[in-house]
């Protein structure tokens, strides 16, 4: 009895609503605006880190990676970090993504990927901070295996090892930790009150 109640609650809680579809979606959308304009200045931003290190402008990249993170605490259901990131990456490749369009949206599902796989560990029933940050390190490792691969296969050892190192510290930072404080912000706004995030103190 006890353990059909158990599964009962699992797919209660995995059972998506259509607020939870409607509130994912507006923060992918959102979010790909902010990955679009962040497409148009990041090099800049970026430059003086590349100067002194090849490799550590990934220290600023999570900027690319906060939308799957963010949808998966506010949403805390099965599938919304990888939807979330997906939706942003969809946006910003429609709005003229610099990489094209298969190759944002391919980023975008590598990187919801990553932070999903966190939420799934923790069985999306942990959602504290530290569960946060390993969802934006989750999102980098997607990010920084693909763009090795993908563009810099042909740069140096060091390059590489910034770009790791870089790449992890910034998705732990900005995405996980960022997402989790703009989470509880949100929720003292009251416009969170339809979710168990919008609750949670």
């Amino acid at each position: 009895m006890a353990v059909t109640t158990l599964f009962s609650a699992r797919r209660i809680t995995a059972r998506w609503r259509v607020v939870d579809i409607i509130v994912a979606a507006v923060i992918g959308v959102a979010a790909g605006v902010v990955f679009f304009g962040w497409d148009q200045i990041y090099a800049p931003v970026t430059a003086p880190f590349t100067a002194v290190l090849p490799g550590s402008g990934a220290l600023l990249y999570a900027v690319w990676l906060f939308a799957g993170v963010l949808g998966g605490l506010v949403v805390r259901k099965p599938g919304a970090a990888l939807f979330t990131e997906v939706v942003a990456a969809v946006v910003e490749a429609l709005l003229g993504a610099s990489w094209g369009g298969f190759q944002t949206i391919l980023s975008g599902v590598i990187q919801g990927a990553g932070a999903e796989l966190v939420f799934l560990i923790f069985a999306y029933a942990t959602w504290n901070r530290w569960v946060a940050v390993l969802a934006g390190a989750g999102a980098a490792v997607g990010m920084v295996a693909n763009d090795l691969l993908q563009y810099d296969a042909a740069q140096g050892v060091p390059y590489k090892i910034a770009y790791i190192v870089g790449g992890l510290i910034s998705g732990a930072v900005i995405a996980g930790l960022g997402s989790w404080y703009l989470t509880r912000a949100l929720a003292k706004t009251g416009a969170l009150a339809r979710f168990a995030s919008g609750r949670t103190k």
